[in-house]
């Protein structure tokens, strides 16, 4: 007999919120109590051991409002069922479960998720909703997010409502391809769209599907992809947290060198958005060592994000926002050549930071080509995160806005198409 899932919703947002241990949580509601007016409190890992098993208690008042205001949620999204409340011993041997709320466009369906009474569904249901995954993942590359987006969001809105009808290991299976498919929800989100509140939203609801399914190398892949949204806002000590929740879920499920050396580039990426490119280059020296030593170990399909080439675009920012911009130019320089029209998101990234290495060089004329071949692409497929970089650079390019190339980049940069895809995003 497989062992409990314990109350994986209250654990999926304690591990979201940056409490790696039970430990952590508890430490932290101690600490929270006399600034909310609870006076002295002492909760211990052994409470949130309860709270997180399989038929964990109904908190008391002053706990409840200290797991609230901790992690963000209402007390009814975090697992645990009032004790005025009992199942109904006449329900229907099919449930019936109403659709899930949706509480804003990027937020696919709301916690809790569905139990399931009855395997309604056929074995085959798990597997048949991870096949439209692998179509969804490759869509990304090419279609524009404003269209992919709502039929992801909806793809989860099914894979929801199909976790109240399976049951057993065909259950498992759908929850690890509705958690790949929350993470997708969450990737457009903050890369394409530029929404980092519903991408972190739709990241939690991830979690919750992953450790529904007691998959903790994908459930490392969301927690790295939500310290993106604290490290590019500069919160430090937050991505810290949601990094070392993601390194040790990492462990736990035996992640082949290539996934290791990726979350080497996300903590590079947010040090250098925080502040500290030298750290980051260490890091993305140790993840060139880390593909260097891989053993040819499988990555899972959902892994489909990162490679060398993505590695050096990192390293390639982080040496221009380390004073660089020599070695900056030649890394880019590679990686735009290696990559030709594969990638046409990543071209556009990296058209962008070579204008910025140009900037940094003074060669404004320069820096205008690289950022209309970027506009050129953005004009075939957009992606936020591009026309961010394109942004930064004009604002670099300010001392030099009388001159014709800057003012001709300017046309370019409002033309009317330009403008609306930035306003429509």
């Amino acid at each position: 007999m497989p062992r409990p899932a314990g109350n994986t919703r209250l654990k999926a947002a304690r591990q979201h919120a940056g409490y790696a241990s039970q430990q952590a949580l508890a430490d932290a509601m101690t600490a929270t109590a006399p600034l909310l007016g609870l006076g002295n409190i002492q909760i211990s890992a052994r409470q949130i051991r309860r709270w997180e098993s399989a038929s964990p208690p109904w908190p008391r008042a002053d706990h409840q409002r200290l797991l609230v205001h901790i992690l963000k949620l209402p007390i009814e999204e975090l697992g645990f069922t009032p004790p005025w409340e009992t199942a109904d011993a006449s329900a229907p041997s099919r449930p019936i479960t109403p659709a899930p709320a949706v509480t804003g466009q990027g937020t696919g369906a709301t916690l809790p998720l569905p139990k399931a009474n009855a395997a309604v569904q056929p074995p085959t249901v798990g597997a048949d909703f991870a096949a439209i995954n692998g179509a969804l993942r490759r869509l990304y590359f090419s279609v524009q997010p404003a269209q992919l987006h709502p039929a992801v969001v909806e793809h989860t809105k099914l894979g929801t409502h199909l976790l109240a009808e399976t049951t057993g290991v065909p259950r498992t299976i759908l929850a690890t391809a509705l958690a790949e498919s929350l993470l997708l929800v969450g990737r457009i989100e903050f890369f394409d769209l530029r929404q980092p509140e519903d991408a972190d939203a739709s990241y939690v609801r991830a979690l919750q599907a992953a450790g529904e399914a007691d998959d903790p190398l994908l459930g490392a892949a969301i927690l790295a992809h939500a310290a993106f949204i604290p490290g590019w806002d500069g919160r430090r000590d937050e991505a810290t947290e949601r990094m070392r929740a993601a390194r040790t879920y990492a462990r736990r499920g035996t992640a082949p060198a290539e996934f290791q050396a990726w979350l080497d580039a996300v903590e590079a990426e947010c040090e250098t958005r925080c502040g500290h490119p030298r750290q980051a280059l260490r890091l993305i020296d140790h993840a060139e060592r880390m593909l260097t030593e891989s053993t040819g170990q499988p990555a899972p399909d959902w892994f489909n994000w990162f490679s060398p080439i993505s590695l050096a675009s990192f390293k390639g920012d982080t040496q221009l926002k380390a004073g660089q911009p020599a070695q900056a130019k030649a890394t880019l320089l590679g990686v735009l050549e290696a990559i030709g029209d594969t990638n046409a998101k990543q071209r556009t990234v990296i058209l962008g930071d070579l204008a910025a290495v140009e900037v940094a060089q003074n060669n404004p004329e320069a820096a205008c080509s690289y950022a209309e071949q970027a506009l050129d692409q953005l004009a075939v497929t957009w992606y936020a995160t591009g026309m961010d970089r394109i942004h930064d650079v004009r604002r670099a390019l300010q001392p030099w806005a009388d001159t014709d190339h800057v003012r001709r980049l300017d046309d370019r940069l409002y033309g009317w198409q330009t403008t609306l895809s930035a306003l429509q995003r």
